[in-house]
């Protein structure tokens, strides 16, 4: 079977977020099953010097938008067996500083760009020698593409079309864009309606992909219940109702080849759960990198995102400083950078308490490996998460995570409460600051008895969260649709 992926990131070409990670992984993880699988994805600016793999090829082609006829170029690299990478060539749209915008704001046209890789991806799948049986789209940029090989199949006699899954990363964003943008889709008119496209008098990308794709996937078991409520549903639960047999869930992995303790470059010292001596190196070295007192004692917690509310960034400020005011013996390292409110937050915080607080306001892949290793607990109280990811590269690297029971966190973290043999981490409920303090004494009073803190951790670091797991049901369901 042949499989195409469509992203507007990919890891390690192009990435602001999650989305770049799972695809990059679930690419190859798939490639490994056997399975023949191309990716297209933007070729933005800079990636052919950072990456010397990527080839143009002759392939190139046009097609009207609105008033303007523009053209593209498919530059390819195969990085491995089974794998094959297309990227979309169009200076005007792809070839900026950023992926989506620019100093916070969007693009002015970024329904334009990326209407654009959605046609050149159907150029792509209509057109390849070995036709794809399955077309998987990613997030609100790749929305469109279900109903544009939906258009082609009943209105072109495109017979070999492939089935379309969308997979919705955080139904928060959805590309909701003026009416106008859909002349820009080669569409007629009459197909922008309340059953496709249309949400509220916009073009919403997302929900197209909800409409016209044939299974609907997000990247945890309970964030596919979530999403069916109006607390999570963004305004579309009633649509994903009535789409409820096509929808599933299926929990992200974690790249080993990323993230592995016992063979990480960024790490001052490897470790694994069977031998785990060079965790107390690794926290050393990340208490002097980051000027806090060196000291094994001392339980360190962290926090690794984007500051915003989702994130539950300002949760952990108003938590950790009510802690520190009352005495409490612990240290705090945050790497991530986001709302300036939140930005200057935590940069109080850590000047209060130099000797317990450190923040670097940033992005810094190698410094995230670093954290991860040293820390001994990783706050995550997230408003909500529809998977997340660093739950789970803290558990393979034995910071034992407290999160908030919702999405991902609830299906990837057990709390001794659920199963005290298998426990993995502390979970709370309410997103409130005195549930994320409990939670956080909970861990305190966990620090003070070594042995069962090395259970926890050690259930943590060999838990199976690998790519290899999670690719066998995107197969099954590949499969299933492909059936139908």
């Amino acid at each position: 079977m042949h499989v195409l992926l469509a992203t507007s990131e990919l890891n390690p070409y192009s990435k602001t977020g999650g989305l770049a990670d799972m695809v990059s992984a679930l690419a190859r993880a798939l490639a490994g099953t056997g399975l023949r699988v191309s990716v297209v994805t933007p070729l933005y600016r800079g990636m052919t010097e950072s990456h010397p793999g990527i080839e143009p090829t002759s392939w190139r082609w046009a097609f009207p938008m609105g008033e303007n006829l523009v053209e593209g170029r498919f530059h390819c690299q195969k990085p491995s067996p089974n794998l094959t990478l297309w990227f979309v060539d169009q200076a005007g749209f792809f070839d900026r500083p950023g992926v989506y915008g620019e100093g916070g704001r969007d693009y002015a046209d970024n329904a334009a760009r990326f209407i654009f890789l959605s046609r050149a991806a159907l150029i792509l799948a209509r057109h390849l020698p070995e036709p794809p049986k399955v077309l998987h789209c990613h997030d609100w940029q790749t929305g469109l593409i279900p109903i544009l090989a939906r258009h082609a199949q009943l209105q072109t006699g495109w017979t070999q079309a492939p089935r379309t899954i969308f997979t919705i990363h955080n139904l928060a964003f959805q590309g909701s864009f003026p009416i106008s943008s859909w002349g820009l889709t080669g569409l007629p008119s009459d197909w922008l309606h309340l059953e496709s496209a249309l949400h509220f008098e916009r073009v919403n990308f997302l929900k197209a992909g909800l409409t016209q794709s044939q299974a609907i996937t997000t990247v945890s078991p309970t964030y596919a219940q979530e999403i069916l409520t109006p607390e999570y549903g963004c305004g579309l639960e009633g649509l994903l109702l009535k789409r409820y047999n096509d929808l599933s869930g299926i929990l992200n992995g974690v790249d080993h080849e990323e993230w592995s303790p016992g063979s990480d470059p960024a790490l001052p010292a490897p470790f694994t759960a069977e031998d785990p001596a060079g965790k107390a190196v690794c926290k050393a070295a990340l208490q002097r990198e980051l000027g806090l007192p060196e000291n094994p004692a001392l339980p360190l917690f962290a926090n690794i995102s984007r500051l915003t509310d989702q994130k539950g960034s300002a949760l952990i400020v108003q938590t950790l400083r009510g802690l520190l005011d009352a005495g409490e013996a612990l240290q705090f390292a945050l790497l991530g950078s986001g709302e300036r409110s939140l930005e200057n937050a935590f940069r109080d915080l850590s000047k209060r308490f130099p000797d317990q607080v450190a923040a670097r306001i940033g992005f810094d892949p190698a410094l995230s490996h670093r954290i991860e290793a040293g820390a001994d607990f990783y706050l995550m109280p997230s408003r909500f998460e529809p998977c997340g990811l660093n739950q789970l590269y803290s558990l393979r690297y034995g910071a034992i995570p407290i999160v908030r029971a919702t999405g991902g966190l609830q299906d990837s973290v057990i709390d001794p409460r659920e199963n005290a043999a298998q426990a993995t981490g502390i979970k709370f409920i309410p997103s409130t600051e005195a549930a994320l303090k409990k939670a956080i004494l909970k861990a305190l009073a966990l620090w003070k008895e070594p042995a069962w803190l090395q259970h926890i951790r050690h259930n943590g670091m060999t838990a199976d969260f690998s790519w290899e797991k999670q690719a066998a049901e995107y197969v099954a369901l590949y499969e299933s649709v492909c059936r139908e």
